[in-house]
């Protein structure tokens, strides 16, 4: 599972600029499955997208679509972990510890 962290390297009036295309970037990502859940920080300097995928190459290939990083308005900041526990309903995304 992953951690996505987006900081905005742009002012806002830009980043809202891109936020229709970007919103259907993530459309199209939950439809995909590989997104659970999304929003922005508190206060908005950018956003968390946590994800699931099956390798750290296909997130980071999934991340590099998205129309924030290629308008050069964010970056990314991608954090990999093992969910060992889950609430009820997330289940099917619990992990076994490697090693």
């Amino acid at each position: 599972m992953f951690v996505l962290e987006l900081t905005y390297t742009a002012p806002v009036e830009r980043v809202d600029a891109l936020m229709s295309d970007h919103v259907t970037w993530l459309d199209a990502q939950y439809a995909a499955g590989h997104f659970l859940a999304s929003g922005r920080k508190q206060p908005r300097d950018g956003g968390v997208i946590l994800a699931v995928a099956e390798s750290r190459a296909a997130i980071e290939a999934v991340a590099a679509e998205d129309p924030f990083l290629t308008g050069g308005v964010c970056e990314y900041r991608i954090t990999e972990f093992v969910a060992t526990k889950t609430a009820r309903g997330l289940e099917e995304y619990r992990q076994k510890p490697v090693g």
